[in-house]
């Protein structure tokens, strides 16, 4: 009976184990959001003229990755190297670029995030971060280059097609106003209470006038939360808890939902980056041969991409389609060994607003959040949910604008 029991122990443990053995990741592309970060300078300048009051001043300057933030990114990157060694992606010891190829955006708070990432993933080794010269990457920041200019007309009418009515929106987030506006408001309130109206600037470029600046106050409150910031300098006290930052975030999904997540938008200014991550999963020749290509971006970027996808996630503590601070958008080419099958999956994961603020390590208490993607025919595995790579693969050159492809000579990965 003894000997018995033991035989189905023991084929229990071998089933498990083919089981987790029957998928093989090959290759993942991966596009992160920078660290935490004070507000940009432009940010500052209208945040403190809406409220008629100087916000506080952190001790990195504005727009650059913050020490704490780059600490939480060595955090995640640590966990990802040990991850993917466990996976077998990777090798120990310090990576070739046939291991990892990583490319940031030329701001200093996007490669300094980079920088973070490899130093968790494999300390000591130095690994290379490659970043175009200058301040303009077509991958990354194509706004200035000519095959990314939107047609004002067309953006206007785009937007306020997205809109709808203008003034019911801002009725229904009232309370998320009102809200915000007991935490930073002194004396002078009066912006808070304007009508938001859809405006143009002299280069053409439609906003919605209002709504555009409160979603700047929100994710200035949220990046100071990220940071640990002394509550006294979280809306000078109002803020005391991850929950009342989790409730304000409406404002700025619908803010996405009125500039990056227009497909107008995306398709013109994200379609060379979905193109870059195609190649990189289908070992185009011009694209890096490496097993982990990772590219260190902005939220607007992500934003861009997972509308081109018709990808919607909504992690707990977030608003929908919130990108936290390092947070990315994960694409993993798998094989099926036991035909060669190959599956594409799709996630985006972040940290919590609490794990971020505590500088929490990813581990089985402190986990990372993640919402999967998925198409007709995927299918559910103990890694995930797997989709047909082919079909998923032309479901995602359909959203790549080929006109702008053909009208620049872009730098590759």
């Amino acid at each position: 009976m003894a000997r018995l029991f033991l035989a189905l122990i023991f084929c229990l443990l071998a089933t498990q184990a083919a089981a987790d053995e029957r998928y093989q990741l090959e290759k993942v592309v991966e596009i992160s959001r920078h660290g935490v970060r004070p507000p940009t300078p432009g940010n500052r300048k209208e945040i403190e003229a809406a409220t008629a009051r100087s916000w506080p001043q952190w001790n990195t300057a504005d727009g650059d990755l913050t020490g704490h933030g780059y600490a939480a990114v060595v955090n995640k990157g640590r966990w990802q190297g040990e991850h993917y060694r466990q996976l077998g992606l990777l090798t120990t010891g310090c990576p070739d670029s046939a291991q990892i190829y990583v490319r940031a955006s030329p701001l200093q708070r996007t490669r300094a995030t980079a920088d973070a990432l490899v130093d968790g993933a494999f300390p000591g080794c130095g690994v290379q971060i490659h970043h175009v010269d200058g301040d303009i990457d077509p991958l990354f920041q194509s706004n200035k280059l000519p095959f990314a200019q939107l047609d004002p007309t067309q953006e206007k009418e785009a937007i306020a097609a997205r809109a709808g009515d203008l003034a019911a929106l801002q009725r229904r987030l009232q309370p998320e106003v009102q809200q915000l506006k007991q935490a930073v408001c002194s004396s002078d309130c009066a912006f808070f209470d304007r009508p938001w109206q859809l405006r143009q600037t002299k280069s053409g470029h439609t906003y919605v006038q209002g709504l555009s600046v409160l979603a700047s106050m929100v994710e200035t409150l949220r990046l100071g939360w990220s940071e640990n910031l002394p509550l006294s300098q979280l809306a000078w006290g109002n803020i005391t808890s991850a929950q009342q930052i989790s409730a304000l975030l409406p404002l700025l999904t619908t803010n996405y939902d009125l500039s990056n997540d227009v497909p107008y938008i995306a398709q013109k200014r994200g379609s060379i980056l979905l193109d870059a991550i195609v190649k990189g999963l289908d070992n185009r020749a011009d694209s890096p041969n490496t097993r982990w290509l990772l590219l260190v971006a902005h939220d607007t970027n992500i934003a861009m991409l997972r509308t081109l996808m018709h990808f919607s996630w909504q992690l707990p503590g977030y608003a929908r389609g919130n990108i936290p601070p390092g947070s990315s958008l994960v694409f993993e080419r798998w094989r099926d060994t036991t035909d060669n099958t190959r599956f594409l999956r799709i996630y985006f994961q972040a940290q919590s607003l609490d794990d971020l603020r505590h500088l929490k390590p990813i581990d089985s208490q402190h986990p990372l959040l993640r919402a999967e993607w998925h198409q007709q025919n995927c299918r559910e595995t103990k890694v995930g949910t797997l989709c047909p790579y082919q079909s998923t693969l032309q479901q995602l050159n359909q959203a790549i604008d080929r006109h702008a492809l053909s009208t620049v000579d872009y730098p590759q990965p």
